[in-house]
């Protein structure tokens, strides 16, 4: 009798869990969009590439941000005191 109980409820576990994957799968809500703060400059990406191609783009356009910030000049403090 014990049995039969305990492999009833590993099947309703199993069948819950089952339900559950089944709806993330399925995308049961809709994507969630991040709102972009004021100043903030999202790259641009090609909707059509694919996710490691839309990374290398990112990627790349970080890395000029970086670097053209890196090449301006930073003011020098005055010294007369």
């Amino acid at each position: 009798m014990r049995a039969i109980v305990g492999v009833l409820g590993l099947l309703i576990v199993v069948a819950i869990v089952g339900l559950l994957a089944k709806m993330q799968l399925r995308g049961a809500s809709p994507p969630v969009t991040v709102p972009n703060p004021a100043g903030v400059a999202m790259p641009a990406v090609a909707p059509d590439a694919t996710p490691p191609q839309q990374s290398q783009q990112v990627q790349q356009q970080v890395k000029q941000s970086v670097d053209a910030a890196m090449q301006q000049a930073r003011p020098m403090p005055d010294d007369n005191k």
